[in-house]
């Protein structure tokens, strides 16, 4: 099955200016846990999932739960707070954009690739009552921070202005939950192809994200079908996922990224490879600034105080910032790290011995 056809073949100024330079971003969290409904029809069921120390569940409100077409809206806010935020960093300034945003129907569904028409008004309405009305309670920590009660992956939303002529949500206000929003402005978040929004199955943009998330631009990335099955959020039997699965990797639509099914040893592995349309622009990564303000918001400040000390007193000529880049090529290498602080600190000392940029092994 090919992908969906571009509904906007000329693009908006205000879309283009802000999508083409600062492209869409997905939470962490949701594209690693299935917080999202892969049925297209209303589900009302309750969500429990467990892996580890993670805890998940979602209570549907009377729309039934958000799903992954449903997930198009946060892409889109995450997106202009991220916006707001750089406009914020080229002020010198450390400005945090409110939790409340105004957005405009028109401009979601240009840069998400939706019709404009009553349909899509209709379907829209039932997008943001099942943001705002599902509940949610977890382990899962947002920019450090765990949210303790229940919460909607929306707080509220407020129609600000409505079509007269046939009643239909024009603008109006959202308001992020707090475990969303601490997401983003604590930068757990990656960048995603802009074909994502031509996938047709909810299941392609799952297999997408767990693509992106877990393999992201290293080389593949090996995972078991029970395991694929509980992270992607199915409802089907596995045997089901797995003819879904065939189907998908013969139809070859997920940009970025190839899926292979081995069914002997019953695991699925992801190469990346470099197969986006001509008319989209490359994924974007994280440029090496990015990573390096990323990294040291997420560790403690003292941490850093103590890293830059340990470095003024060494003899090394390797700036900070590139011993920060290469401890995250290290930490990506070696995988889950129980203590990142103390691991930083320890690199540091090792890397402030090294005097001359030899390309030593790190």
């Amino acid at each position: 099955m090919s992908l969906l056809t571009k509904k906007h073949i000329e693009d908006d100024f205000f879309i283009a200016d802000i999508f083409d330079n600062l492209p869409f971003k997905d939470d962490l969290a949701s594209m690693e846990h299935p917080l999202f409904t892969l049925n297209f029809k209303p589900d009302i069921r309750e969500i429990e999932y467990a892996n580890g120390d993670t805890t998940l569940r979602v209570i549907p409100s009377s729309k039934g739960l958000p799903s992954m077409m449903d997930k198009d809206f946060l892409l889109y806010c995450s997106s202009l707070v991220v916006s707001k935020m750089k406009e914020g960093q080229r002020d010198n300034s450390e400005y945090i954009p409110p939790r409340t945003l105004r957005v405009t129907a028109h401009d979601y569904f240009k840069a998400t690739n939706r019709e404009d028409n009553g349909n899509s008004y209709k379907l829209f309405e039932q997008t943001l009552v099942r943001l705002r009305g599902c509940t949610i309670t977890t382990s899962i920590r947002t920019n450090g921070k765990k949210q303790l009660d229940g919460f909607g992956l929306l707080e509220s939303f407020t129609v600000v202005e409505s079509s007269r002529v046939k009643d239909r949500m024009v603008a109006l206000e959202v308001t992020l939950s707090n475990w969303f929003y601490n997401s983003i402005i604590g930068l757990e978040l990656l960048t995603i192809n802009p074909l994502y929004f031509r996938l047709r199955k909810p299941l392609e943009r799952r297999l997408y994200e767990l693509a992106r998330k877990h393999c992201g631009t290293k080389k593949e990335w090996a995972i078991s079908i029970e395991k694929l099955h509980l992270k992607s959020g199915s409802t089907d039997v596995v045997a089901k996922l797995r003819s879904a699965l065939k189907k998908i990797i013969m139809a070859n639509n997920i940009p970025d990224y190839k899926f292979n099914f081995d069914p002997k040893k019953d695991m699925v592995t992801v190469t990346r490879i470099n197969t986006i349309a001509a008319d989209t622009p490359p994924i974007e990564e994280h440029t090496t600034a990015d990573m390096v303000y990323n990294f040291k918001r997420r560790i403690k400040r003292q941490t850093l105080i103590n890293a830059e000390k340990i470095h003024n007193e060494s003899s090394t000529d390797w700036a900070m910032d590139e011993i920060i880049i290469q401890f995250i090529t290290f930490a990506e290498s070696k995988g889950e790290i129980k203590s990142v602080d103390a691991a930083f600190i320890g690199f540091v000392k090792k890397k402030s011995k090294t005097f001359k940029k030899d390309s030593n092994r790190y």
